[in-house]
């Protein structure tokens, strides 16, 4: 199994910004890790929120953390509200569960990394996050 590398997650925050720009958003931030959960390389555009990192941080951590996207996450915490406490309670608060936090798989279909987008509204930064993943050539998994 292949880890994001630094040159792909460089691709990932470059085109993902890019997105951003065509469709008159942001500022962003966008956090790529690899499959354990450790940042690769991290973007905060100018005038960007200063809980920002945090924030894509912990959509992309917490979707490493499940083995799903953060929006599964979320819609699972929406309708079991007792799971989402209990998730909060065991990973100290990292996990933000909401659109925007895209598990990146490898050619072979294994998780090799996660990218966290965040600025604006959720699903525009999943969008934002997927084209990162896809201008890489890997596969982004909602």
């Amino acid at each position: 199994m292949a880890k994001v590398t630094l040159e792909q997650a460089n691709t990932i925050i470059s085109a993902g910004q890019l997105k951003g720009r065509e469709m008159g958003i942001g500022p962003l931030t966008i956090v790529v890790l690899d499959d354990g959960g450790h940042l690769v390389s991290m973007q905060r555009e100018d005038k960007s929120g200063i809980l920002r990192f945090e924030i894509a941080f912990g959509k992309a951590w917490g979707g490493l953390a499940i083995g799903r996207s953060s929006r599964a996450n979320e819609t699972d915490i929406l309708t079991r509200e007792h799971f989402g406490v209990a998730l909060a309670a065991a990973s100290n608060g990292r996990i933000i569960p909401v659109a925007g936090g895209v598990l990146i798989l490898d050619n072979d279909g294994n998780v090799s990394g996660a990218v966290g987008v965040t600025g604006d509204s959720s699903d525009n930064d999943e969008s934002c996050a997927v084209a990162g993943i896809e201008a890489a050539k890997l596969i982004a998994k909602i």
